[in-house]
C-alpha cells in the first residue's frame, strides 16, 4: 500500500518568516526514514497511512509547544499495490514532456 500526503504546516503566530518553524517539521519527517520531497509550498510523504499521518501529527505536535495558531493542510493520494511514487509519478509526466509532438 502506498500513500503520498502533501502536507503543509506553520505557525500563524510568528511573523512573515516561519522557516525555522518549517525546519522543525522537515527534521520530523527525516527523521522518520520515509520518503519524502521537500517543495516550496509544502512536503510530501509516501509510506503506509498510519506511518504517514503519524509523521504529520509528530510535526503538528511539535509546532503546539510554542505556537497558539497553527495552519495545516493535507492531500492525500492512496494508490493500492504500488510504491516509490514520488518518483514515478513526475518521471511519468516528465517523459510524455520530453517526447516530440
Amino acid at each position: 500500500m502506498s500513500v503520498i500526503v502533501d502536507f503543509s504546516i506553520f505557525p500563524m503566530d510568528k511573523g512573515e518568516s516561519v522557516s525555522q518553524y518549517v525546519a522543525r517539521a522537515v527534521k520530523i519527517v527525516q527523521a522518520s526514514g520515509l520518503p519524502y520531497e521537500l517543495n516550496p509550498m509544502g512536503t510530501c510523504v509516501e509510506g503506509d497511512w498510519p506511518d504517514v499521518l503519524k509523521v504529520v501529527d509528530h510535526c503538528f505536535q511539535e509546532l503546539q509547544k510554542d505556537s497558539s495558531r497553527i495552519y495545516l493542510t493535507v492531500k492525500a493520494d492512496y494508490r493500492k499495490g504500488t510504491s516509490d511514487r514520488l518518483k514515478r509519478k513526475v518521471a511519468s509526466v516528465q517523459e510524455k514532456l520530453d517526447r516530440p509532438e
